[in-house]
């Protein structure tokens, strides 16, 4: 299921334009368009998921993602070097879109300040 008005089912749906990175039935990535680091895609379920708090039922689709979160880092060269895996959840947890996504950060050093 999708949701009509949420941004990121309206990727999927190729109604907005993006630089997907990779793409399968259940998941898409995609550039960020504010990157925080040379490497920062946005790995997202195609399926309408508000956030982590909704995904007690899909267990084998978020192990999917984090799979796909691996092999992407290993194909932009920063599995090595290392980076980091964000999601956040909820107004307090910084959630800017109500649909679950890890942000996919690497190709620098980074703070605490980012992610």
């Amino acid at each position: 299921m999708q949701v009509e008005d949420c941004l990121f089912c309206k990727i999927v749906k190729r109604e907005i334009p993006s630089e997907i990175a990779y793409e399968d039935d259940e998941v898409i990535a995609f550039k960020d368009i504010q990157p925080l680091a040379p490497v920062h895609l946005l790995v997202i379920p195609k399926e309408h998921l508000c956030s982590l708090n909704d995904t007690a039922e899909y267990e084998t689709l978020i192990g999917h993602m984090f799979g796909v979160i691996r092999r992407l880092a290993e194909e932009l060269g920063v599995a090595e070097s290392g980076y980091r895996v964000v999601t956040n959840t909820g107004a307090d947890g910084g959630q800017v879109v109500g649909h679950l996504h890890f942000h996919l950060l690497g190709g620098q050093a980074l703070n605490a300040k980012i992610g």
